[in-house]
């Protein structure tokens, strides 16, 4: 394939580069070729303006907004007559000299002020490579960031995942977002630039004072015991029915992504322990009753960086952990040795890569995992897949990776589930942030070429379980678990019995 992308010079940024990069580097395009041209009118000026206020108050980079030379491209650049099979325009000439003619829209709005507007409007918008001959959706995705309120975050991060869908567009890869855009949720420019402005530095000092006052981000583990034959969260799609009781933490620790095991009779949760001291989670354990934790939770698993998301499963007769260890840039295989108390290293599954929150599960025979990977922006909005006979490995990437990107649908929240015919898989929807709330999907296709999901229901924080987020999900015997937001001040007032 030979691939021209036509750019305007006075209008070349950081992700022009990545993207051109980044297609050169793929194996079925022989040739990748840039030409200068005049394209669309210029961008509001205004929103320039505003991304730089921005970047003052939070002290951040421009990043891949950020306006390079042309001589950057000097390696790709063209005079614009070379013979090409493919035209992306991303300078919105709608010229294509015969060659296939793909475009790119967000929220089904071509240009760049249309992704800077849909932030603006708190909305993550649904990219999507188009083929101009027909309209046809090539590949869409909706990539995210953790930070969707903080417009410098957000627009880096999201960029990094146009970059994703574009390449996966060009690999003819069928990645897309289970709900294309509706034009009745369209938006349009913003009507008042000085409120804006006004709105952008009350949130970094709100965002600075809350940071002085409350250890941040702080989670909290909801439990329950159900009683035989009641309806779960997979079961009801909320979480506002039995009550929850809280893991206590003492203020300087938060517990985060709970997975509960029943083995012999007896209850055991694993959680993330994040000491706020440190800046480091570690993998700990408490024995959970109806009655409540029979202790505190103690560490039984630490390294030098940072661990969460401890995962836990059996295969050929043994108890298996894989924790999140994405700052080493691995995942990694743990057995236990003595449980639940001593595990010991058994293998690294895959390394090189910033995966976050995998989820091994058996399916049709043999074993899956689903995990988000990184791609230099969010954590949270591309799936990757792996298989393998043994949950020891060697693992097999899927041959369609990234199967999804999507910062609604992508990342894992909990174990995969089968029951009444469906396999169900708990997701994070990060569209309002991290954690802020979960999905159930159901996975309709999963075989070496293919992968395709569901949405079932959306669940959200709110009646019985209280905070503004709501982040994992998971079962083990009669004892449910999840997670959610909670406040830490800095300062704590002592129990009256350590008073007096």
């Amino acid at each position: 394939m030979h691939l021209q992308i036509l750019l305007r010079r006075d209008q070349l940024r950081r992700w022009h580069h990545d993207l051109v990069a980044a297609l050169d580097a793929r194996p079925e395009v022989d040739e990748v070729t840039v030409a200068w041209v005049a394209g669309s009118p210029d961008p509001d000026p205004r929103l320039e303006r505003l991304l730089r206020i921005d970047r003052a108050l939070h002290r951040l980079p421009a990043g891949r907004w950020a306006c390079i030379p042309p001589a950057l491209l000097d390696a790709w650049s063209t005079d614009g007559d070379a013979v090409h099979d493919v035209t992306l325009d991303l300078a919105g000439t709608g010229r294509h000299d015969g060659a296939r003619p793909l475009g790119l829209t967000f929220d089904g709005r071509p240009g760049e002020d249309a992704l800077l507007n849909a932030l603006l409007a708190g909305r993550l918008p649904v990219v999507a490579v188009v083929d101009r001959t027909d309209g046809r959706t090539v590949a869409s995705g909706r990539p995210g960031s953790e930070l969707p309120g903080l417009l410098p975050r957000a627009l880096d991060d999201v960029l990094a995942g146009v970059v994703t869908i574009v390449v996966a567009a060009v690999a003819d890869r069928d990645v897309r977002v289970d709900d294309e855009f509706d034009s009745a949720t369209a938006y349009g420019a913003v009507r008042s630039w000085p409120r804006r402005v006004a709105t952008t530095a009350a949130h970094a000092g709100v965002h600075a004072l809350y940071r002085r006052l409350y250890r941040a981000p702080h989670w909290r583990v909801g439990w329950r015991f159900l009683d035989d034959g009641a309806d779960d969260v997979l079961g009801l799609g909320s979480v506002t029915t039995t009550p929850w009781r809280r893991l206590p933490d003492d203020g300087y620790h938060f517990y985060a992504d709970p997975f509960p095991v029943l083995r012999e009779g007896r209850h055991h949760l694993f959680v993330e322990d994040f000491d706020h001291r440190v800046g480091r989670g570690v993998v700990s354990v408490v024995e959970m009753t109806p009655d409540g934790p029979a202790g505190t939770p103690r560490p039984v698993l630490e390294r030098p960086y940072h661990l969460s998301y401890p995962w836990v499963g059996e295969d050929e007769g043994e108890l298996w952990m894989v924790p999140e260890s994405s700052a080493a840039g691995t995942l990694e295989l743990y057995r236990a040795v003595a449980y639940p108390d001593r595990w010991e290293h058994a293998a690294t599954l895959l390394q090189g890569a910033e995966i976050s929150d995998a989820t091994p599960f058996r399916h049709d025979g043999r074993w899956w995992m689903t995990a988000t990977v990184r791609h230099g922006g969010s954590f949270s909005d591309t799936l990757h897949l792996w298989y393998a006979e043994r949950l020891r490995g060697p693992w097999t990437p899927h041959s369609a990776n990234p199967v999804l990107v999507d910062i609604a649908a992508a990342r894992p929240a909990g174990r995969v589930v089968a029951r009444d015919g469906q396999l169900l898989r708990p997701v994070q929807d990060g569209r309002s942030g991290y954690g802020a709330a979960i999905a159930l999907a159901e996975i309709t296709r999963l075989d070496n070429t293919a992968f395709e999901q569901r949405h079932v229901a959306s669940i959200a924080p709110g009646g019985t379980w209280g905070g503004s987020r709501l982040h994992t999900l998971n079962r083990a015997g009669r004892l449910e678990c999840i997670d959610g937001s909670a406040r830490s001040p800095r300062i704590r007032r002592r129990p009256a019995a350590e008073r007096t």
